[in-house]
C-alpha cells in the first residue's frame, strides 16, 4: 500500500501528524484511521462475495483484479497461447539496432558518393528550394472551399 513512500516522506508525515494533532490524541487518530482502513477492507471483500454469489458458479475464478486494464492485458500476453514468449526470446534487440545502424551508413555512404558532396556526406541545408512554376499551382475551385 505504501511501496512509493520514501523515508524521507514518512518522517515528513509524522512529524505533521504530531504538529497537526499533538502527541496526545495521535495515538486515538491512528486507531480510529486504522479500525475505518479494515471496516472498508471486509466491505469489499464483502461486496466481492456478493458479486461472485450472484454471478453464479461460471464466475467461481474470476478475479476482480482482472478489471484493471494493464493486469489484464500483462495476462493475456503472458499466457502461452498467442507464442510470444517465442517472439519475445528471438527478438535481440542489439543485433536489430546493429543492422539498421549499418544500412543506414551504408545508405548515407552510398548517398555521399553518388551525389559528389565533399562535405562529408552532409546535406546543405541552407540552398534554397527552387522556385515553383506559377503553372503548378492547382487551379481555385470555389465550391470545394
Amino acid at each position: 500500500m505504501f511501496n512509493d513512500i520514501g523515508p524521507l516522506e514518512l518522517v515528513t508525515i509524522i512529524v505533521l501528524a504530531v504538529l497537526v494533532f499533538g502527541p496526545d490524541k495521535l495515538p486515538k487518530v491512528i486507531q480510529d484511521v486504522t479500525r475505518t482502513i479494515r471496516k472498508i477492507r471486509e466491505f469489499s471483500e464483502s461486496a466481492k462475495q456478493d458479486i461472485r454469489s450472484e454471478l453464479g458458479p461460471e464466475f467461481k475464478d474470476f478475479e476482480f483484479e482482472d478489471l484493471n486494464p494493464k493486469t489484464f492485458i500483462r495476462k493475456q500476453l503472458d499466457s502461452e497461447d498467442l507464442g510470444l514468449t517465442e517472439i519475445r526470446n528471438g527478438f535481440d534487440l542489439k543485433k536489430e539496432m546493429a543492422e539498421v545502424t549499418e544500412a543506414v551508413t551504408l545508405h548515407e555512404r552510398e548517398a555521399s558518393s553518388s551525389s559528389g558532396t565533399s562535405a562529408g556526406g552532409r546535406v546543405d541545408m541552407t540552398k534554397k528550394p527552387e522556385e515553383a512554376d506559377r503553372d503548378d499551382r492547382p487551379v481555385f475551385d470555389a465550391d470545394a472551399t
